[in-house]
């Protein structure tokens, strides 16, 4: 059984912890082609123990959009017909229970028997029944907390499992491949709504936003052994999932989920003290002096010339008197060439909030900033916001491969690259940080992450 929670998890059940290129704008379409979506009818699409509550209807409406998308998808991209879902869909209300909803074999089918109550707090593809269940209370929760599209990406991930119940789990066994590739099917599904092919839920671009802050309450713990058989990936690893369907498709789903994938949750060792976070003294200390290691190398190789390091200085209240940087927590000071960050409004709480790599990653956009500056680069668009943003990535992959070892002593620690993407999205879109960039939080952590994976040259400055 493959489920959304992992408090809910009997022995047999194996977790699904919803938990735990460049990215150019995406616009999509608010509704499908011929109108606003519809409802779908519940004798059209019966869910068994459904109620008469929006948020079952809501779930409803993106399941029988999910069987439209894959009886198309699944022959193109799996070379065989799909086949619908044998077992079908179940709905639980733990908070109001009623068993009489459900048929003496529970929640399931014989020889795979769920008691109704066993279903509180989670969602789960079942692939000995082939069926589908899920608590609408959870659902509402998630809605209430992360906005309403979640629930479908729920529901789409879950789908995701059912597929891979025809074309096959993961061959090692690995739990972690498979609760990744289900989020990259939930992508690639995701992407066709925003492009306005579905009926019966539409997404608004905003929402994108909410769908990855959502993942961070769905990711495994810090520090959680990826190869535990109820693995599901850090923050990073899911939501880079998710774009690989999102931005790649079907195929990159298909394909790129073999045991070569790299994935950035691990366990804390000895030397990661408080949780793998370093003094806020020691990650100002550290971060400047590897920015300047990075790009003192990295300069020259891509632009010619020698790089001269900005200065770094942090201020309280008000910038210092700077064309640009009025009102500006963040930015980068052509005219002195100085970074400047506001401790008080910004580095501080990001820390206290975030951690270590929040400041690490308010430390290194600006000095991209300055890296396009001596490069004749534009500094103050929305071109420049993400290709910094993407440089940042491409540096803070550099920690991640322990390439700073010798120059600090100090390596990247499990969820350092999860905090940079909370950073992006409770920070990055503020205005006093890019003020006047249109780049939703979910399109700078889209470059964060092709800066990461694929280096300079997915941020527009040759690799």
């Amino acid at each position: 059984m493959r489920s959304l929670l992992r408090r809910v998890a009997p022995a047999v059940v194996a977790g699904l912890l919803l938990t735990g290129c460049a990215t150019g704008a995406v616009r999509g379409q608010a509704t499908p082609p011929d109108g606003g979506p519809v409802d779908v009818p519940a004798d059209e699409f019966p869910v068994t123990g459904a109620g008469d509550e929006p948020i079952d209807q809501f779930a409803r409406n993106a399941l029988a959009d999910l069987v439209v998308f894959w009886t198309d998808a699944y022959p193109e991209h799996f070379g065989e017909e799909f086949t619908p879902l044998r077992g079908g869909y179940f709905s639980v209300d733990s908070e109001g229970l009623d068993e009489s909803a459900y048929p003496e074999t529970g929640i399931g089918c014989q020889g795979s028997w769920t008691a109704p109550e066993d279903v509180a707090g989670n969602a789960f593809y079942d692939p000995a029944c082939d069926v589908i269940a899920y608590d609408r209370a959870l659902l509402q929760e998630l809605s209430d907390d992360y906005g309403r599209f979640l629930v479908p990406v729920v529901m789409a991930h879950e789908f995701g499992h059912a597929m891979q119940g025809r074309f096959g789990f993961a061959e090692s066994g690995r739990s972690i491949l498979d609760e990744t590739q289900a989020d990259c099917l939930a992508g690639a599904w995701t992407r066709w709504v925003a492009d306005g092919q579905a009926t019966h839920v539409s997404l608004r671009e905003p929402e994108l936003d909410d769908v990855v802050r959502g993942y961070l309450l769905l990711r495994d713990d810090v520090g959680s052994d990826p190869d535990n058989v109820e693995a599901h990936g850090s923050y990073f690893d899911r939501v880079s999932a998710f774009y690989d369907g999102f931005e790649r498709g079907l195929d990159t789903c298909r394909d790129a989920f073999g045991e070569d994938r790299l994935f950035t949750a691990a366990e804390f060792t000895p030397y990661d003290l408080d949780q793998g976070n370093a003094a806020f003294d020691d990650i100002v200390d550290w971060v400047g002096t590897t920015l300047q290691a990075f790009w003192g190398e990295v300069f020259p190789a891509a632009f010619g010339g020698e790089f001269d390091e900005p200065e770094v200085a942090g201020f309280t209240g008000r910038a210092p008197g700077c064309d640009g940087l009025d009102g500006r927590d963040l930015g980068y000071c052509a005219e002195d060439g100085t970074v400047y960050i506001d401790e008080a409004d910004l580095a501080v709480p990001a820390y206290d909030e975030i951690g270590d790599f929040a400041l690490a990653t308010a430390m290194a956009l600006p000095y991209a900033l300055a890296v396009r500056d001596q490069a004749g680069l534009s500094v103050d668009d929305g071109e420049a916001i993400r290709s910094a943003v993407c440089l940042t990535g491409w540096y803070q992959a550099q920690w991640y491969d322990g390439e700073f070892a010798d120059v600090v002593g100090a390596e990247i620690s499990p969820g350092d690259l999860d905090e940079a993407v909370q950073f992006l999205l409770r920070y990055g879109v503020e205005e006093d940080v890019f003020p006047g960039t249109d780049a939703s939080g979910f399109e700078l952590v889209g470059a964060f992450r092709n800066g990461f994976l694929d280096g300079g040259e997915a941020c527009g400055i040759g690799g």
